[in-house]
Formats: structure tokens, C-alpha cells, sequence
């Protein structure tokens, strides 16, 4: 097991407690649920069954294309013990090739290292929190589902009573193997008189369900066709660095300015909130590195990623409906906590879209995201949210606050998982003037044209990733099935 030591050995180096690894896929280190900077290569099916040599045996293997999921344990050379938690990845025939996904997580007790066991999902000891009410306690069942999703790297789980559980890997839907869900039964015990009501009156219940070690969750509860249909989505514990995400060089320059406004947009599950979370923590390591201490103020719903503070700056993470009553409330209160940085989760109202834009005039740098395609859209989605005698106000004064848009859409990697493709406006002089005088339209040349101040048409990201090997110009084509300029920049 010289080759899979090597590594853990790296998980202690780092004070880290998990190794995730994957056929064909980026290994990584987790400190704490928060991922560690890393340059280990892909793993692909030969290196990854030789890193676990003589662990994956010819019956473990047999037991995993049958089972989909097997536990055991690692004693690591000179470290501690590792639970090793082996799944499945679809559902290959007897003879087709099999990828598959290991979690190594020290901290248990040490047992002979290539002994299987076959176990059901370890319980786990749930810390829930809601954001209005009380704490629920998540049932067993439901954190073994929790458990699943997390392991096999699933991004959402969705639920509706009578039906199969599917999971949301890479962007797309699969059904899992086991009978249909129940889920009055499996979230009964998140769900307090209170909530109830709430559902029974035609609205939606959402839970923060913080399962230990499986991970931290958002559940969201509703009825459709009379029947109780949940959506969950799997949050990671720590903010992940720009790096991390594969975002382009450059855009920490974003958040090296003392105040302005700085927006991400896109559509649905494109990854604003994790490209928040990681600007914040590149503002606050800046600040750090310069020697100044920084206070940043978070306004969400829910607290996605925890973001850890410096030593010398203050984080101050509060959830609308927990912590606030709603975001122009926590937004007129931040204004008194004294911050030098505010992240507004989403900004979907003329009261907090204007008091967002009072925040980055009056010497704040705020960070926000909006619900929209492109930079242009969302400059038009802005404006379009108040009536028309305010209007042109409106454009005056986000002509000043704003300082970036960072507009970006998820798209399937070559070798698995998703990357970003951005686009990128910033707020010069002349894009400035283009707001003003209600040009949107012209915002798209003036970003194509914008390479020296740091402008990036989604175009040449698409076209970057393609060179890079890191998406098919099929994928490049479908993902920009709204640019008919795309070719040009393929070359």
C-alpha cells in the first residue's frame, strides 16, 4: 500500500482528515469538509487500482459491481487509521468497465487492512439547524441518503413520494437503486407543527441539516400533485479558493478594491454561490497579506459555505430567517456593524438591489448575485426591477457602483465533474457610459473589445477550455448555443 500511503501521508502533512479519489478523476484533500490546494494528477482506472493495490482485490471488486457501495478500513504506515468507503459510479454490465469513487477519512480504529466488511451506512451523529423554528434531528434514514449523495459527489438529491430518488452528478439526473421514496416518513421529523402549516398553506419549508461528517445540506419541502416532493442540496463545510474552481487568472483583481459593487449571475446550479464564497475569502486573504484587518458581513439564505476568519479579520455569516428577518432588514443593520465587505446571497428586490448599491458608493465592497444569462442581462434585470419614472436614476447610480459582473455557466468536463466558462465585464469609464445612457445592447462589443482592462467574452473562455483539453468543442458548441460567434474563436 506504498502508493496509497504516499498520499495519506499528504493528507497529515496538510492536517487534513480525507482523501477523495475517483477513476478519472482530480484526487483531493479535505480540511475540515474544506478542500486543500493540491497538483496530484487524475487518477485514471490503472493508476487509481494501483494506488489501492493489494486493497482492491478480485472479491471486493465483485462485491462492489454487486452492491454499488463497500466499507472498509486502512491502518496508514506511521498514521492514523482510515474508514475507506468505496462506491460505485453507474451501473455497468458484468463485463463493462467499472469507474468508481474512494473516500479515505481518518479517525477510526485501526483493523486489518485488507479485511471487507459489508456494513450499511455508518450512523451519523446530525447537528440540524433550521431557519425559522426549532432544530430538528434527521432521522437515520435520511442521513444514509445524505451519506450517498455526498460520497458518490452529487450535487442535489430529489425526492417525491411514489417515486424513484434520483441524484444530480455532473449536471445530470440518475435514478438510485432501491424502491420508491417515502418522504412524509423520511423527513418527518424535520418538520414541526409550524411547518406544517406552511406546507399545508401552499408554500415551501426549507432545513439546514448539518449530518456530521456526511456533510451540510439544504433541504427544501413542498407538495406537487398533493403529494410531499423534496429537493436537497449537498453544501460543502468550507469556501473554496478561486483557484479551486477553475476560475480564470485575474479575476481576484475583483475584489483587490476598497469598495464597488461586484455581481455573479447565471442560471440555476451554475455555481454563483461557490464563486461568491471564494471572492470573499480572496478579499479577505488580500486584506490579510497587505497587513489589514477586514470585517466581512454575509447576508444568506441559507449560510452555504462557512467562511473561516483571519486573524486579523472578523467574519459575521447571518441567515435570513434565522439571524434576520429578510435581506433589506440585514442589509440596513450591516450598514451600522461597521463592515468593509458585505455578501448579499441574491439580490431580487428594488429595496435590496438599492440599498446594495447605497452600501458600494458609500466605501463598502459588495458582493452580490443575480438571476440572469449574461452580464448584459443582468445590468437590464437590475434596471428593469423598478418602474420606469426610476429608471434612469437607477442607471446613473449603478454606472458608479458597479466595479464586475462575472456571468458563468457550468460545463461537462472531458474527464468528469463540471468546469466554468465566464464571461467578464468590468466598470470602466466607457462601460460606465453605455449604462447610463441605456446602451446595454453595446455591452457585448464593449466586453469583446475590452481584453486590456480585463474583460473575457464567454466566447474565449469557451474557446481556453476547448485548447486546454478540458471540454469538447461539441460541449463548447452546446453551451453557447446563443453565440454565433463562438467559431470565430475556435479558429
Amino acid at each position: 500500500m506504498a502508493g496509497i500511503d504516499s498520499l495519506l501521508k499528504m493528507v497529515r502533512d496538510h492536517g487534513a482528515d480525507e482523501l477523495r479519489l475517483g477513476t478519472d478523476r482530480d484526487p483531493r484533500i479535505l480540511k475540515a469538509g474544506a478542500p486543500v490546494r493540491t497538483s496530484i494528477p487524475t487518477t485514471n482506472d490503472d493508476f487509481l487500482r494501483i494506488l489501492l493495490d493489494p486493497m482492491f482485490t478480485p472479491a471486493l471488486e465483485a462485491q462492489l459491481r454487486a452492491e454499488g457501495r463497500v466499507e472498509t478500513t486502512h491502518q496508514a504506515q506511521g498514521d492514523a487509521a482510515y474508514t475507506v468507503a468505496l462506491t460505485r459510479r453507474g451501473n455497468p454490465g458484468p463485463t463493462d468497465p467499472m469507474p468508481f469513487d474512494v473516500v479515505f477519512r481518518k479517525g477510526q480504529a485501526a483493523a486489518p487492512p485488507v479485511e471487507v466488511v459489508r456494513v450499511a451506512p455508518a450512523p451519523v451523529v446530525a447537528r440540524p439547524s433550521a431557519p425559522v423554528g426549532g432544530s430538528p434531528v434527521a432521522s437515520s434514514d435520511v442521513l444514509s441518503l445524505l451519506r450517498r449523495a455526498a460520497l458518490t459527489n452529487a450535487s442535489d438529491i430529489h425526492l417525491c413520494t411514489g417515486e424513484i430518488p434520483s441524484l444530480r452528478i455532473d449536471g445530470s439526473l440518475r435514478l438510485i437503486d432501491g424502491p420508491p421514496a417515502r418522504v412524509e416518513a423520511l423527513f418527518e421529523s424535520l418538520l414541526d407543527e409550524a411547518a406544517r402549516e406552511q406546507l399545508d398553506g401552499g408554500r415551501s419549508v426549507d432545513r439546514l441539516v448539518d449530518a456530521g461528517d456526511a456533510g451540510r445540506f439544504r433541504v427544501n419541502l413542498y407538495r406537487v400533485a398533493g403529494k410531499l416532493a423534496a429537493a436537497v442540496r449537498v453544501l460543502p463545510r468550507g469556501a473554496p479558493t478561486l483557484a479551486e474552481l477553475n476560475l480564470p487568472p485575474g479575476i481576484e483583481d475583483c475584489v483587490a478594491l476598497p469598495h464597488g459593487l461586484v455581481l455573479v449571475c447565471g442560471p440555476t446550479g451554475s455555481g454563483k454561490s461557490a464563486t461568491l464564497a471564494a471572492l470573499a475569502e480572496a478579499a479577505l486573504s488580500n486584506a490579510a497579506a497587505r497587513g489589514q484587518g477586514k470585517l466581512l458581513i454575509t447576508l444568506e439564505e441559507p449560510v452555504e459555505y462557512v467562511i473561516a476568519p483571519r486573524p486579523t479579520g472578523i467574519v459575521r455569516q447571518r441567515q435570513i430567517g434565522r439571524d434576520v428577518l429578510d435581506f433589506p432588514s440585514g442589509l440596513r443593520d450591516a450598514l451600522r456593524e461597521d463592515p468593509d465587505i458585505l455578501l448579499i446571497g441574491e439580490m431580487r428586490d428594488p429595496e435590496t438591489i438599492g440599498l446594495a448599491m447605497t452600501a458600494a458608493e458609500t466605501g463598502h465592497l459588495v458582493l452580490s448575485s443575480v438571476h440572469s444569462r449574461s452580464a448584459a442581462s443582468t445590468v437590464e434585470r437590475i434596471v428593469d426591477s423598478y418602474p420606469p419614472g426610476r429608471q434612469a436614476q437607477i442607471r446613473v447610480q449603478l454606472a458608479d457602483a458597479l466595479r464586475a459582473i462575472v456571468s458563468q455557466r457550468l460545463v461537462p468536463a472531458m474527464r468528469g465533474g463540471r468546469v466554468p466558462a465566464v464571461e467578464i465585464l468590468r466598470g470602466t469609464s466607457s462601460v460606465g457610459s453605455l449604462i447610463r445612457e441605456g446602451k446595454t445592447a453595446q455591452l457585448t462589443t464593449a466586453i469583446q473589445s475590452g481584453r486590456k482592462d480585463g474583460m473575457v467574452p464567454l466566447e474565449r473562455s469557451l474557446a481556453d477550455l476547448v485548447r486546454s483539453q478540458h471540454i469538447t468543442r461539441d460541449q463548447a458548441h452546446h453551451a453557447a448555443n446563443d453565440i454565433p460567434t463562438l467559431t470565430q474563436f475556435l479558429g
